[in-house]
């Protein structure tokens, strides 16, 4: 095993695909000079690139933007809990989207079985993904995917980074704890409405919780002189996040708002912006990444 930079890896591909792929898809890189390092086989990181790659193509047959960036992420035991292929450490990040056809909702469960094919006969090998999901599981990591038909469709690839880890300034690791604000938590997991509450109290903030949007708008009326601020999630059954969110505003248009999810499409993004809420937390997230969220909501003057 060696080290291999990653971001010559990603700049050599881009420079084939930028050859080889068709001119109606445009090629997008956005890679950090200080993105850390990964040890592994250099050779199979290629390929599981280069196959993410292969498949945005050929989703795009009538063009579009394929674009690949990377980034380094410092994963937290909250994270870790939410996420659990992922371990407590640095990872690097490497996404993979295109503006393709996207892939079916009852597709995504299969996509990383063995041998399964969205291809017809005669059409190449298919998505190859359980290849790709192989090669990431034997150098530590894990892939997340998402997609939305007709709009995006992005993997995730995380790999465990090594070294460079001394760049973290301890000013990033210490966002400032709360004093004894009361957050309304909305979420209708039990284990991430769990986690979230013990980060919160951690950090001497008080908390109520909801599990669905009804229980949450009846919590936030009788509390709202208390409530400093609402983390919501989107995704939540018998009343969706973006109505809750909706009459929340209502009871009061100065209400504070964090909106969260699991992996979002850009649409779904600006139906929240286009509501009020500038503030999303992407699931799943570090407690840091959580504290920043409420320091700036907290912060915001309405």
């Amino acid at each position: 095993m060696h080290n291999s930079r990653k971001r010559c890896i990603i700049v050599e591909i881009a420079k084939i695909l930028k050859e080889t792929f068709p001119k109606s898809i445009e090629i997008s890189i956005n890679v950090p000079q200080d993105l850390w390092m990964v040890s592994g086989d250099s050779t199979q990181l290629h390929q599981v690139l280069m196959n993410l790659c292969v498949n945005a193509r050929d989703a795009m047959s009538n063009g579009g933007t394929l674009s690949i960036s990377a980034e380094n992420m410092l994963i937290d035991a909250n994270y870790a809990r939410m996420n659990l292929e992922a371990k407590e450490g640095p990872y690097i990040v490497i996404t993979v989207s295109d503006t393709g056809v996207g892939i079916p909702k009852e597709m995504l469960d299969r996509i990383f079985e063995p041998f399964f094919t969205t291809k017809d006969v005669g059409q190449g090998t298919g998505l190859g993904l359980s290849t790709v999901l192989g090669i990431v599981k034997s150098h530590g990591g894990f892939v997340n995917v998402y997609s939305e038909p007709e709009s995006v469709t992005s993997f995730k690839v995380y790999l465990p980074a090594v070294g460079g880890i001394e760049t973290l300034s301890p000013e990033n690791l210490s966002p400032q704890t709360g004093h004894g604000e009361l957050i309304l938590v909305v979420d209708d997991e039990a284990a991430i409405q769990e986690i979230t509450i013990t980060s919160l109290e951690a950090h001497n903030y008080k908390i109520l919780v909801a599990s669905d949007g009804i229980e949450a708008i009846a919590l936030y009326a009788q509390n709202r002189d208390k409530i400093s601020a609402v983390l919501m999630d989107i995704m939540l059954p018998s009343l969706d996040g973006l109505t809750a969110i909706r009459t929340l505003q209502k009871i009061n248009p100065q209400v504070k708002i964090i909106a969260s999810s699991g992996l979002m499409s850009d649409n779904k993004l600006s139906a929240v912006a286009a509501i009020g809420v500038n503030t999303f937390l992407s699931k799943p997230y570090t407690v840091n990444e959580l504290l920043l969220s409420l320091q700036k909501v907290l912060s915001e003057v309405n």
